[in-house]
């Protein structure tokens, strides 16, 4: 079946010339778990061809319940194989390239971030996640990034903003308190977030408590992060962060030169 076939029903939305376009992009997602994965099928489902997947980790059963790729049939597997599997399955056509790898300070070369029209960042770890916001605003690259995505079931509270414009996600919150202690962003960027922070109800208040008092909090940040816990989070949640940046990418491209 051809591409013009299947991807027809985007097409009549966004035109042949917008489409030609999107299948000339080159983008590369940075964690393919609850947020990135969504974004990837989105991406090649609208008509991306060039997309470059990087996580480091092997699928688990506590992916299953937010992450694209996870089901009983992928435990094990290799994240970005098995996704790369299932996107080949939507469009065998397109040019996915899987890369097993942390992103981080000492292999940020690695990735040739320049060569890139679009950066999605969905990474975790704070660490690599402001060198990658620091390196990819320094490209001429459309950098998007996640914000925190867990502690939340509300959709209607997931928004989208500058990053220094970011209100109520304390992960966020972080990020920028970090960020101001050395080179800023060279660029502006959007960000997808969520303003609702809910509790962990399987944790003790004490864990909670140092959770959700992020943005005010008079600790470091290092003390904060070693009470971090794993953060209770739902497909919903994620699939829409994800999708909200795949949205983003096609907005970007709908709307040049109008």
């Amino acid at each position: 079946m051809s591409d013009s076939i299947q991807f027809q029903r985007t097409e009549l939305l966004l035109g042949k010339e917008k489409m030609h376009i999107l299948g000339k992009q080159k983008i590369i997602i940075f964690g393919i778990g609850g947020v990135g994965s969504w974004c990837a099928e989105s991406l090649i489902r609208s008509g991306i061809i060039n997309l470059t997947i990087v996580d480091i980790d092997t699928v688990s059963i506590t992916n299953i319940n937010r992450q694209l790729q996870a089901t009983h049939k992928t435990l094990g597997q290799i994240k970005t194989e098995a996704l790369k599997a299932r996107l080949l399955e939507i469009n065998p056509r397109a040019q996915i390239t899987s890369i097993q790898k942390v992103y981080n300070q000492d292999n940020s070369d690695f990735f040739e971030l320049h060569s890139y029209d679009f950066i999605i960042d969905a990474i975790d770890s704070l660490s690599s996640k402001i060198h990658l916001i620091r390196t990819a605003t320094r490209t001429d690259a459309v950098l998007i990034s996640s914000m925190g995505a867990a502690l939340k079931v509300d959709p209607t509270r997931i928004r989208v903003a500058n990053f220094w414009d970011v209100v109520g996600c304390p992960f966020a919150a972080i990020i920028r308190k970090r960020i101001r202690r050395g080179d800023l962003p060279a660029k502006d960027f959007l960000c997808v977030y969520g303003n609702e922070v809910l509790p962990n109800l399987s944790i003790d208040k004490a864990q909670n408590d140092s959770t959700n008092s992020v943005e005010n909090s008079q600790e470091t940040d290092e003390q904060i992060l070693k009470k971090a816990v794993t953060n209770g989070s739902t497909a919903h949640i994620t699939a829409i962060f994800g999708f909200t940046i795949a949205g983003l990418v096609l907005q970007n491209i709908f709307e040049r030169n109008m």
